[in-house]
């Protein structure tokens, strides 16, 4: 079918989607390549914890990297919007990443854990300052492939990119991670490092891509709290999106501390870290590789639909196992496999929303749908606070539940392939306020 589809196109528009979708690919693969050694619910929670072992100061990893993920885009998205060619910004915010990581590359190589006093605190000012590169690239990324890539194809995309992206990260981790980690004395130096090469490599493959220029509106107009207010009100499609999307944001303030608990409840070894990282990713690329072919075939409120569902069993199988120390210990890294269903619902999340809206409009709604993922990350340093006085069992049974109602939020979603939209939309609204 897709052969047909691409045979009405003109060979030059044919061989330019071609380009653009290995390109796009293989910036998501280099990209999950160097994102495999700064795992965010094992490696960073780790080398915090290295330095501070308490769990309010891991709760400020999902804070400062999720709203740094979603201010920047929100903040910048009328800027981006406005340049005749998207592929410069998401070269420049890669380049951004990289300088980041080796910047933290060099405090560790230089201080490491002699300066415990101050090192956790410029440790997080780097990792905000990388977050907010990575929501940049995040946003370059969704806007070039709304533009670049037509969305039969997107599905494809998604699978190429964590697939892909799996089986490179998952040989390099192996292969490089029992060098640096398994002697109990991490080099996190080299871990920093080996990322910036990766981030920087991938924003020499983003300069590539065959992008024709836009004619943007050159009235400059920022995009200000009200704009993404004005989106929610007079969006009922997106309305309904944003509210799964602040529901789903819970599940990142327990990525942190699924470490933490089985760590001090199971005696986890230090060298399992790597088997715990190789996992992950690995169950990442099972389930877009799944999820992948039913977005195309099915849509992706049907994906969400299932993801949600098994980010609701999470929390509670993670503290279930914690109680049978016999064999617990063996499987938990089943928990690790399951956590790869969150970067693919943040995925999804945003291929829905491609697919509710106008092209002009993807920048503003991609960063409308960010701050709302975002919105429940502000109280994860109070999250960690609770499980500091009263442990474990009780917060991740109330994210438990409310991951629940997210999963029911999912049967109120409309699916734009299927529902015919009227045109014009009242709903619709472009937002330049």
């Amino acid at each position: 079918m897709e052969s047909n589809v691409d045979s009405d196109l003109p060979p030059a528009k044919v061989v330019s989607e071609r380009r653009n979708f290995w390109t796009l690919g293989l910036v998501q693969i280099t990209v999950r390549t160097g994102w495999i050694f700064k795992t965010e619910s094992i490696i960073i929670p780790v080398v915090l914890d290295t330095l501070s072992g308490a769990a309010w100061m891991r709760g400020f990893l999902p804070m400062f990297s999720r709203s740094s993920y979603s201010l920047a885009p929100w903040l910048l998205n009328e800027q981006i919007n406005g340049m005749p060619k998207k592929k410069w910004a998401l070269a420049a915010s890669l380049s951004g990443m990289a300088i980041c990581f080796l910047g933290l590359a060099m405090l560790w190589m230089v201080f490491g854990e002699s300066a415990a006093d101050w090192m956790p605190f410029a440790f997080l000012v780097c990792y905000a300052a990388f977050f907010v590169c990575a929501g940049t690239t995040q946003l370059c990324f969704g806007t070039l492939q709304g533009k670049l890539v037509p969305a039969r194809r997107r599905g494809r995309l998604m699978l190429l990119g964590n697939v892909g992206g799996a089986g490179v990260a998952i040989s390099a981790a192996s292969l490089l991670l029992p060098l640096w980690l398994e002697s109990g004395d991490g080099k996190f130096h080299l871990i920093f490092a080996i990322s910036a090469v990766c981030f920087l490599a991938a924003a020499c493959i983003g300069g590539q891509l065959a992008e024709s220029p836009d004619n943007p509106n050159r009235s400059k107009k920022k995009m200000r709290l009200t704009a993404s207010w004005h989106i929610l009100c007079n969006d009922s499609a997106f309305r309904r999106t944003a509210f799964l999307a602040c529901l789903f944001g819970t599940s990142f303030v327990l990525f942190p501390h699924y470490q933490a608990l089985a760590r001090v409840r199971l005696q986890i070894d230090f060298s399992d870290l790597i088997f715990w990282v190789i996992v992950q990713n690995a169950g990442t690329a099972v389930v877009s590789l799944v999820a992948g072919f039913i977005a195309d075939a099915r849509g992706n409120r049907l994906v969400l639909r299932l993801l949600l569902f098994g980010l609701f069993l999470l929390p509670g199988l993670a503290l279930y196992l914690t109680y049978n120390l016999n064999w617990g210990r063996g499987i938990y890294w089943g928990i690790f496999l399951l956590l790869g269903l969150v970067p693919v619902t943040l995925r999804t999340l945003q291929n829905y929303t491609l697919e509710l809206v106008p092209g002009t409009d993807y920048p503003r709604y991609l960063s409308t749908l960010g701050l709302c993922i975002a919105a429940p990350m502000m109280v994860s340093p109070l999250v960690g606070l609770a499980i500091d006085r009263w442990g474990f069992d009780g917060v991740f049974l109330c994210v438990s539940l409310v991951l629940l109602v997210g999963w029911f939020q999912t049967f109120l979603l409309a699916e734009p392939r299927h529902t015919p939209m009227q045109s014009p939309m009242p709903s619709r609204l472009t937002v330049e306020s």
